[in-house]
């Protein structure tokens, strides 16, 4: 089994800045892609980034140039940097990782339990 555990959400006024973290522990060989996908209320789950293993990165349009996805393999940890921050960005974020448990095993998704984002003055 694999555990996705979220850190870093909160409340923020407009224009300010947060950084999320999850961690991934349990029976990992390797990690593939590692992401974040958000939900506000009401909507669907939406893809916000998402990191290769050898860190390459997509965004959703409405975050470009806003968010910055990162990760540490070393740490099977991945980041999400969230500047100039907008209610728009309110939401619960879910991180994911595409997670291989032994050699010749294709990678299955695990998802941490999320973690709320506020943006409101």
């Amino acid at each position: 089994q694999v555990q996705l555990v979220e850190s870093g959400g909160g409340s923020v006024q407009p224009g300010g800045s947060l950084r999320l973290s999850c961690a991934a522990s349990g029976n990992i060989f390797s990690i593939w892609a590692m992401g974040w996908y958000r939900q506000a209320p009401g909507k669907q789950r939406e893809l916000v980034a998402t990191v290769t293993s050898t860190s390459g990165t997509n965004y959703a349009d409405s975050v470009e140039a806003r968010f910055t996805i990162s990760r540490d393999n070393a740490k099977n940890t991945v980041y999400l940097q969230m500047n100039r921050l907008k209610p728009e960005d309110t939401a619960v974020y879910y991180c994911y990782a595409d997670v291989s448990e032994g050699r010749g095993l294709m990678p299955y998704d695990y998802w941490g339990q999320g973690t709320q984002v506020t943006v409101s003055s």
